[in-house]
């Protein structure tokens, strides 16, 4: 073995030594714009969908009443830790085609959007509300 050979790492000849340099400055470079983006991955997504708004919370509940078409479908906050997950209590309200391949159809969900269906939403059960009042029902029985 020569000199320059007892320098290079393990498995690299003289030949490939520099496009090995190289390939490994790349990947580093690549490793770190997939962590950095992995980073801002979440946050990014928080307030697209309305974060100061709502919270991480109430983020949930409103993707949750989204994706299976119910206004009742909330999170479960903390989930049980050997509870069913939230899909089997609310998968007959989903306006989804079931099967190998189910097809979601559920609105798309675009800039803030959650914030214009949650306010909607009160909007509509407030008339309720105030509907059944002029009719003279108890409200207090019916959920806020």
């Amino acid at each position: 073995m020569s000199e320059k050979d007892k320098e290079l790492p393990v498995g690299t000849t003289e030949p490939f030594a520099r496009m090995h340099r190289w390939l490994q400055r790349g990947l580093f470079v690549c490793l770190v714009a997939l962590v950095i983006e992995a980073s801002l991955s979440l946050p990014g997504l928080l307030i697209w969908f309305g974060w100061p708004t709502l919270s991480v919370t109430e983020v949930c509940h409103e993707l949750m009443k989204v994706r299976w078409h119910n206004d009742d479908a909330e999170c479960l906050v903390p989930h049980p830790l050997w509870g069913d997950n939230e899909g089997t209590i609310y998968r007959d309200t989903a306006y989804d085609e079931w099967g190998i391949q189910p097809r979601p159809k559920y609105r798309g969900i675009h800039y803030r959007d959650l914030v214009t269906f949650r306010d909607e939403r009160l909007a509509r059960e407030a008339a309720a509300r105030e509907a059944a009042e002029a009719q003279g029902i108890d409200v207090s029985a019916v959920a806020p």
